[in-house]
């Protein structure tokens, strides 16, 4: 049940399926125990798809989820030569200030969707679409303001380990601020996709990715989102 696998998701579709599975309590304070807590689950390793090979500069990173009573939990490790971003404050637009982590969720049957940002320093982006309309307004330079979520709709941490040229991120995303739904996430489904922005000093621009196979650089192409299952079953036990 923790593996991922192609199966159908609409006509003339495939879509990838994964099982979320249920984790323990965390200690989200110690970064070697969050590390525990997530290394026996399937990693989905961000790439670029779109590409024949990846780009010069591209660095590996790989997302982990799991789930806990009303909540997602995502857990990511990004390599990263030069770690920085000069956002200073929440809802800045931290993916053209540096590196950024970037988290798309849909909850099933709904037509909103919405798109989370995490730096290394922490500062997050919340952001939400009520409709494709909503992202075309907002392309045609219509005010970011415009599906900015105030106040905290989501919990995160990052972790810059010394001389690691590395970061973590752990967010805990509560359903209550997706779809107004209350109780357990058992049985629940949810269209999903991580990208990142991997600035360095020495390039113009970003080295973009995601774990999403899209077709063209298009983060926002729901189609090609994965789609995730809240399982009841615990992940094996880490050795």
């Amino acid at each position: 049940m923790l593996t991922t696998q192609q199966l159908p998701a609409e006509p003339d579709l495939m879509r990838t399926m994964t099982s979320c599975p249920l984790l323990p309590v965390l200690d989200t304070s110690n970064l070697r125990l969050v590390q525990e807590v997530f290394q026996p689950l399937p990693r989905h390793a961000l790439g670029q798809a779109w590409l024949a090979k990846e780009e010069s500069g591209f660095a590996p990173a790989f997302v982990r989820i799991g789930w806990r009573g009303d909540s997602l939990l995502v857990f990511a490790e990004l390599t990263d030569a030069d770690i920085f971003n000069f956002a200073t404050a929440h809802n800045q637009r931290a993916w053209e200030l540096g590196d950024t982590f970037e988290i798309f969720l849909k909850p099933a049957g709904h037509p909103a969707y919405f798109e989370f940002q995490v730096t290394p320093n922490n500062q997050r982006v919340q952001l939400r679409f009520a409709n494709l309309d909503a992202l075309e307004n907002l392309r045609k330079k219509g005010p970011i303001e415009s599906v900015l979520m105030p106040g905290e709709i989501f919990h995160s941490r990052t972790w810059i380990p010394p001389h690691a040229k590395c970061w973590y991120v752990y967010a805990e995303i509560n359903a209550a601020n997706l779809d107004n739904h209350t109780g357990s996430l058992q049985g629940k489904r949810w269209h999903f996709s991580f990208s990142r922005y991997d600035y360095t000093s020495w390039r113009k621009k970003p080295v973009i990715s995601s774990t999403t196979p899209h077709a063209k650089p298009d983060f926002h192409c729901q189609q090609e989102w994965g789609m995730m299952t809240f399982d009841v079953l615990t992940p094996p036990s880490h050795p």
